[in-house]
């Protein structure tokens, strides 16, 4: 959310460019490190319970983010919001599994995170024009009257007794799964690509106007774009892996990848902002493609590595590595913007994304757990 405000953060709070965007370095690692703990420590809590104490926990932190004195204050914020999300998302995701029959599991789980996408499509560009209009306090403050109304929903609208028996996995049977040979690997590939894409996208507001001169309303545009594209990669990820298989997908997902992020390096180097904003469109649409189409045929690999039996264990697992590598990009792109590098961000990012490529094709994936594809 706060990723195409960080200009104006910088500005209000008095600090960096780069200090700024370690607000998204603390929110992503505190979500990384916190999620899997606190899920296995309230695992015999009432989930319905849970949920609602989450969501309200959520509102109330956008709420102390919103009347932030200072730039601390903020981060212990940021802090906060991501204790609360990383309760809420792996708990969310498990009632929704539990409440329907396993043959509409899938439609189930899909209805939850189909909340990820219509956030990327449209909460983004939203909380950027609403940021770029009333100011970055604003956003924070409409989030949090959001999750209000949301903890509400949740309160009258699920049974009191829905959820009461579910069980969540705990921390030792989440260390098992981590100890198979071939997973580890896998998942720090999914570390290194969102360590790429993060890289860049902490710090897209900077990248923009140094390589196009946009900004503002035209800023909130480009996001949405982006946003629509991330939302069809997705859906064309999901669709191709099952065609063809994970490799098929994440192999040119990571090469668009590094050549949308490496081109706007370039635009940003030797073209005037005039001549960069077509070839920076097409490298945004081709980025939000390539990035999101990554993601479902990565779980389906993890599935695939780990088994069919243990996918909610190796799914949450890779939210926890996901959130690590968008901590160690935005912390990376901080130092990049602090070199007064901002055009060096696409090859920074593009580096990641070849290594993550490097360590995918180094990677023997098991082919003996089974049909994937029908266990999800």
């Amino acid at each position: 959310m706060i990723a195409p405000l960080i200009p104006s953060m910088a500005a209000d709070l008095n600090v960096g460019a780069s200090a700024a965007g370690l607000l998204v370095t603390a929110f992503a690692l505190a979500y990384a490190l916190s999620s899997p703990v606190l899920t296995a420590l309230a695992g015999n809590y009432d989930r319905r319970r849970l949920l609602i104490l989450a969501m309200a926990a959520f509102a109330i932190a956008n709420m102390v983010a919103w009347s932030a004195k200072n730039y601390w204050w903020l981060m212990g914020a940021r802090v906060l919001l991501a204790f609360a999300a990383g309760l809420y998302v792996p708990n969310a995701n498990a009632l929704a599994g539990s409440l329907v029959v396993p043959e509409r599991r899938g439609r189930a789980l899909a209805i939850v995170n189909g909340g990820t996408t219509m956030a990327i499509t449209f909460g983004v560009p939203l909380g950027a024009s609403i940021g770029d209009h009333f100011g970055w306090r604003a956003t924070f403050a409409t989030v949090g009257l959001m999750s209000g109304i949301a903890a509400l929903g949740l309160k009258f609208g699920l049974h009191r007794r829905v959820g009461a028996a579910a069980h969540t996995v705990g921390l030792r049977e989440r260390i098992a799964v981590v100890s198979k040979p071939a997973v580890l690997p896998a998942l720090f590939v999914t570390t290194l690509w969102a360590t790429g894409a993060y890289t860049v996208y902490t710090y897209i507001a900077l990248l923009m106007d140094a390589a196009t001169g946009i900004r503002g309303v035209w800023l909130s545009a480009m996001l949405f774009l982006w946003g629509i594209c991330a939302a069809g990669g997705l859906a064309l990820g999901g669709h191709h892996h099952d065609r063809s298989g994970p490799r098929a997908v994440l192999v040119p997902a990571l090469i668009a990848l590094a050549g949308a992020f490496t081109v706007i390096s370039i635009c940003a180097h030797v073209l005037s902002h005039a001549a960069a904003v077509a070839p920076v469109v097409c490298c945004v649409i081709i980025w939000g493609f390539a990035a999101w189409a990554f993601f479902p045929a990565q779980q389906a690999r993890l599935i695939g590595i780990a088994g069919p039996r243990v996918a909610p264990v190796i799914l949450s697992l890779n939210a926890s590595f996901m959130f690590v590598g968008f901590s160690a990009g935005a912390a990376l792109g901080s130092f990049v913007v602090a070199a007064g590098s901002v055009p060096n961000l696409g090859w920074t990012g593009a580096a990641c994304e070849i290594a993550a490529l490097a360590l995918l094709l180094s990677a023997r994936t098991p082919t003996a757990v089974g049909n994937v594809t029908k266990a999800l």
